[in-house]
């Protein structure tokens, strides 16, 4: 056997990436959503001939948790690079470890606005960061309507805290006053004592940020107790989930930031939306799209470096790509380091059914504001 031939054997050998996501834990429903788009990104780039070997860690959504499994993908495992993890609070934690160890890592849906602004040079983000989740909320409903008055309802986490604050800066920019601001544990087992402050503050629009869980049990003590804003706005997260929209009683009518919907125009996205509902019996959130892409990016860019993790890192910072999230380029700008300039989307909830609404050049349905009586 030639020596060319054996050189191109050993570089067709794996590469091998590391995948942190919650895979169990409260934060399980969407995390299946990110293995899910990962599996199917595997199975892609296999028929391209590169031939990816995933280390799986589940970090419970816990950041304890994560950063020991940062640990043993960076030393014990020596991955080229690594997907995840899903949650802010956990990225965050991890984003550290990864330029410690120098491992190129891709966060693909963690919002937390500071996980790509400590000048980082070896994590990157797929996703918008937090500060787009709210103001493309507040900018749809601007576009139909005259609402006066906002009221913010949040978890009180990295997610919740990072989205919310700047959703009110943005919303004081466009001249709505700020008649509410509530943050909650997560997981709490009523949450109508606060529903009733803002309730009493009557807003015309009322922006909430959550998790699965939090998301259904706030919007049925939100329909309990008769709380009717013009609009119903959720910050992404649990609001775009199959779960939350299956809950026809209470998610009808609620708009929800998304960063992608089967609607676009990007390469692939009706495919991949057909494809993950034929394969996994149910549609896929944004998330699924992520982490699909960033799986895409990661694996292709790392097979070009022949797993050089420094070459990697160079070549995400270098290249550009376009498929079912649309163009992606991670971009230092605004005090953001290697952060892909994603655009966000608006999705109405009609009948249990996600439609995109906003912006305009995507959108398949005209959003229902304000909201008739009742949410019907």
């Amino acid at each position: 056997m030639s020596l060319l031939i054996i050189a191109s054997l050993l570089f067709a050998a794996p590469v091998k990436l590391g995948v942190i996501n919650s895979m169990t834990g409260p934060e399980a429903p969407i995390g299946e959503n990110l293995t899910n788009g990962i599996k199917l990104a595997q199975e892609d780039l296999a028929k391209k001939g590169v031939d990816v070997e995933l280390v799986w860690e589940d970090d419970t959504g816990k950041p304890q948790v994560s950063l020991s499994a940062m640990e043993k993908l960076a030393t014990r495992e020596n991955v080229v690079g690594v997907v995840g993890p899903y949650t802010s609070a956990a990225s965050n934690a991890v984003s550290k470890l990864a330029e410690r160890y120098k491992v190129p890592e891709i966060i693909p849906a963690a919002a937390k606005e500071e996980i790509t602004r400590q000048g980082y040079k070896y994590v990157f983000r797929m996703n918008a960061p937090a500060s787009a989740y709210g103001s493309v909320l507040i900018d749809a409903v601007l576009a139909v309507g005259k609402p006066q008055t906002i009221a913010f309802l949040y978890e009180n986490t990295d997610f919740g805290n990072s989205t919310s604050k700047t959703a009110k800066d943005y919303a004081t920019k466009m001249g709505l006053k700020i008649v509410g601001d509530e943050a909650y544990s997560s997981g709490s087992p009523d949450y109508r004592s606060t529903l009733s402050t803002i309730k009493g503050a009557n807003p015309d629009l009322l922006l909430m940020v959550s998790y699965v869980a939090d998301a259904i049990l706030l919007m049925r003590q939100v329909r309990e107790l008769g709380l009717t804003p013009k609009a119903l706005l959720g910050g992404g997260a649990g609001f775009t989930t199959v779960q939350f929209a299956n809950e026809k009683g209470i998610s009808q009518h609620v708009l929800t930031s998304t960063q992608w919907t089967e609607d676009v125009s990007w390469p692939g996205a009706k495919e991949f939306y057909d494809r993950y509902k034929a394969k996994f019996g149910k549609p896929p959130t944004y998330h699924a799209a992520c982490a699909y892409e960033s799986m895409r990016v990661l694996a292709e860019t790392a097979a070009k470096a022949e797993g050089d993790r420094e070459k990697t890192r160079a070549g995400l910072k270098s290249g550009s790509w376009n498929g079912i999230m649309g163009p992606v380029k991670f971009e230092d700008y605004d005090g953001y380091t290697n952060q892909n300039r994603h655009p966000m989307l608006v999705q109405q909830i009609l009948d249990g059914t996600f439609a995109t609404v906003f912006p305009p050049e995507f959108a398949s349905k005209k959003i229902v504001y304000p909201i008739p009586t009742g949410g019907k």
